[in-house]
């Protein structure tokens, strides 16, 4: 992935590590749970050509050190809406994984005014939502299956290796008790939202279902043969997703809308 000099933006309380990309319209590259700027190695490359790319770290991950305290969605998403005001520029296309997809449904709920539209990547809005035979939640840090999510951070944190089970436990805490949002909640998002999944995610399908049901101006992708790293395995499809839906002006016009028959000038199949 080419890349520019990394910064740092002290915003919200945190000495945020982010790397910029690309030229044009704004748009935000937000992560999952334990991830960086390298999830988003596939896309980088592609969306660059298009947009203004801003890649966060947030706090604790990547290069971002830690805050004292709690890691909780509600904070991370004040500390994404304080870089958007003081650093993005204002609003901008938000693209998120995983707990990024959730921290952007948080973003778009409070503060319409900095989304213009949201790609949410195998997102739950409640904690319910994680299917029941996931069990990361349960798994310790030293646990083999977190050895190169360990190595990486100990290589790049500036709090060093040894807050390595201080870091995952916060998430592991955060993913076992949050989200706890419910349909009402995502009923005030005015921003489409494509809501993308993989058919065997993480996320229930159920649930994936119900937060595209949820949201006024949703559209539902499931991508085949993929998983809850449905981003890194179809980055081409996933890529030209994102790009159409953000290209898209105006509403999806469909021969036969049901749950967009309350859209004006839509369902005008002759």
């Amino acid at each position: 992935m080419s890349s520019q000099e990394g910064k740092y933006a002290d915003v919200h309380g945190v000495h945020m590590y982010y790397e910029t990309h690309g030229a044009g319209e704004p748009l935000v590259l937000i992560h999952g749970g334990l991830g960086g700027v390298h999830s988003w190695t596939a896309q980088v490359p592609v969306l660059a050509e298009h947009y203004r790319l801003f890649v966060l770290e947030q706090r604790g991950r990547g290069r971002t050190p830690d805050v004292p305290g709690p890691i909780t969605y509600q904070l991370m998403a004040e500390d994404t809406i304080a870089f958007l005001e003081e650093v993005g520029g204002g609003s901008a296309y938000l693209v998120g994984a995983s707990d990024g997809g959730i921290i952007g449904l948080y973003v778009a709920m409070q503060r319409p005014d900095l989304v213009r539209k949201l790609v949410a990547i195998g997102a739950n809005f409640h904690r319910d939502g994680l299917a029941a035979d996931s069990g990361w939640t349960e798994l310790p840090p030293e646990d083999e299956a977190w050895a190169m999510p360990r190595s990486r951070y100990g290589a790049l944190s500036p709090d060093g290796p040894n807050h390595w089970p201080v870091i995952f436990r916060k998430i592991q805490r955060m993913a076992s008790e949050e989200p706890l949002l419910n349909a009402s909640d995502l009923a005030v998002i005015k921003a489409p939202v494509l809501v993308m999944a993989g058919d065997d995610d993480a996320i229930a399908p159920a649930h994936t279902q119900a937060l595209y049901e949820a949201l006024l101006h949703g559209q539902l992708a499931i991508i085949p043969g993929t998983s809850h790293a449905v981003f890194m395995e179809k980055p081409a499809l996933v890529n030209r997703m994102i790009l159409d839906f953000l290209a898209e002006e105006g509403l999806p016009t469909t021969f036969l809308p049901l749950r967009r028959s309350h859209s004006a000038g839509l369902g005008a199949a002759e």
